[in-house]
């Protein structure tokens, strides 16, 4: 590792001086070249040590394999949707964000949307300019007594929830991770100053819908969460309501908004992002009375950007100087060659996490995770311990990130198990299931009522899924599989293949398996998918006759 004299590191994006400040005070002389598209960044990059970024660099896998002794990027913010972060992983290239630097500034903008939205505040600016003194039109809500859905309690929504509190509103919340009602206890260590967030109800998301007079969402955008708020969702929302949006573009059916304002059956809508970014002129939500729409703000303010660009830069300088990846978001404290050898185990880890917390339909509050093989005795000395706790993280980030809004890495997934009641146990088991190399993990629900274990291996850097359940399987956990469980008897499957071709949905693998002891009567199947399909599609495969249930899971 080169010693700060030694290191270059490049500012790829405008950063508050505090981050210079800081890297030249521990002896470091960093770079800034800003403003450069993938093929300036690809030529800038050999020689490279280290990359800061915000959120206008990408930092693709081009970039990445153009890199010769690229060790880190660093992400001054939360999001690293600009940074191809298996092609890091793949190169052993750390990235590592700054998850706590901008809470308070995107709460707080989210609760200004609201009190704009309550009082048409955007609307009444724009006639007043244009010199009208008109009021028509402009009738406000109180938001006082009125009720606030938050989906997604993490930091950021725990900031929503306690402010809407201060001005009396009544909060409740979904988070399926978290108890039925908060007990008198802090949240999320830090976060409102330790602050118990008492009085807010968790409670199912179609029943928050439905009871909320505001709704905002604080969510990271994955596969599971794309639309979330959809045409069926919104038709759920109460008359009337309202809708805030400062987490990230592709929660919410865009369209579907726009018809529900159309319609009146929702009053408005305040958005800080959308799918695509800038919106094109002809986009149903721009130009409205009734729609706020700003450029991704949420962490555009003094504190927050000052914040961000001191964390990014003392996490750089530790990383150089002492070793420690803070706030990776891909790799644990590994070295570098080590990191490129495990990284096929770190992908079939992540997805076995995946699939389990989509496969899930309680609460988890137990894991176990077990390495198994060769993998196990790899490492020698205490590197062993850190191989394995690698996977472990690995697998963990996975789960959580199902739920939780963005900033879970390796550092702080094992902290946030714990406050959602999540029991993570570890072993290292000789039945390698005749493998060279095995990784197990079972997730559970409360008392077990709930349970599913899925094992994982690889073929050269290959993933496979080799068990669920009780299913020995060959699947390649990648794109999109949808999980039967149904009456064993003839025609279920061409059933099933028939919805999906109808729908024009190809069918890429399929395996199935027999009743078993435990699963008497049904029978497993699971089809890998070319493209995931719509939503009524999966409805009506649920509604057949013989299918007990099904899951639609994205890895």
């Amino acid at each position: 590792m080169p010693s700060p004299a030694q290191c270059r590191v490049l500012f790829c994006d405008d950063l508050h001086p505090v981050a210079g400040e800081v890297l030249h005070a521990r002896g470091f002389e960093p770079e800034v070249r800003t403003g450069m598209d993938e093929d300036e960044l690809a030529a800038a990059v050999p020689g490279v040590h280290a990359l800061v970024v915000r959120s206008a660099t990408k930092v693709t896998r081009r970039v990445l394999e153009a890199a010769d002794v690229l060790e880190v990027v660093g992400r001054a913010g939360v999001g690293v949707d600009n940074v191809d972060v298996a092609a890091a992983t793949e190169r052993g290239v750390v990235v590592m964000n700054t998850p706590t630097g901008n809470t308070t500034t995107t709460g707080e903008l989210a609760i200004a949307m609201l009190v704009a939205l309550a009082r048409h505040l955007p609307c009444a600016d724009r006639r007043t300019r244009a010199g009208t003194w008109e009021r028509g039109g402009l009738m406000g809500t109180e938001i006082t007594g009125k009720t606030l859905g938050v989906i997604g309690l993490g930091r950021i929504g725990s900031v929503v929830a306690e402010r809407a509190q201060g001005l009396r509103m009544e909060v409740v919340a979904h988070d399926p991770y978290l108890q039925k009602r908060y007990q008198q206890r802090p949240y999320l260590q830090g976060i409102g100053a330790g602050t118990p967030l008492q009085g807010v109800e968790l409670c199912e998301l179609d029943d928050l819908l439905a009871r909320s007079d505001f709704v905002t969402l604080h969510v990271p955008l994955t596969d599971a969460t794309r639309n979330m708020l959809s045409r069926e969702r919104i038709a759920l929302m109460k008359p009337g309501a309202r809708l805030v949006n400062c987490a990230r573009g592709g929660i919410v059916d865009e369209p579907a908004l726009a018809e529900a304002l159309d319609e009146g059956r929702l009053a408005g809508a305040a958005l800080d992002v959308l799918a695509e970014e800038p919106p094109p002129s002809e986009h149903p939500l721009v130009g409205r009375d009734d729609v706020i729409l700003t450029p991704h703000l949420g962490a555009s303010s003094e504190e927050a950007q000052r914040n961000v660009a001191r964390q990014v830069a003392e996490q750089i300088a530790d990383y150089f100087t002492e070793g420690v990846a803070h706030n990776a978001v891909n790799a644990p404290a590994l070295p570098a060659h080590q990191r490129r050898e495990l990284a096929p185990y770190l992908r079939i880890a992540e997805r076995m996490g995946s699939y389990l917390a989509q496969r899930m339909e309680e609460p988890i509050r137990k894991v176990e995770f077990t390495v198994a093989g060769e993998i196990a005795r790899r490492a020698g000395g205490g590197q062993k311990e850190s191989v394995k706790e690698a996977l472990k993280l690995a697998f963990l980030v996975a789960v959580l990130r199902q739920s939780l809004d963005v900033g879970v890495n390796f550092v702080n997934a094992p902290v946030l198990a714990q406050q959602r009641g999540i029991r993570v146990l570890e072993g290292e088991s000789e039945d390698a299931m005749n493998f060279q190399s095995l990784l197990k993990a079972r997730t559970s629900s409360k008392g077990n009522a709930e349970s599913h274990v899925v094992c994982g291996t690889v073929f050269g850097d290959t993933a496979r899924f080799v068990r669920v359940d009780d299913m020995h399987v060959d699947l390649a956990p990648e794109g999109h599989m949808l999980v039967t469980r149904h009456d064993d008897q003839p025609g279920v499957l061409g059933a099933i293949g028939t919805l999906l071709g109808q729908a024009g949905v190809n069918i890429r693998r399929v395996e199935l398996g027999p009743p078993s002891a435990s699963n008497a009567g049904f029978a497993s199947a699971f089809l890998t998918l070319y493209d995931p399909p719509p939503a009524e599609v999966v409805r009506a495969i649920r509604a057949l006759e013989p299918i007990e249930t099904v899951h639609l899971i994205e890895l």
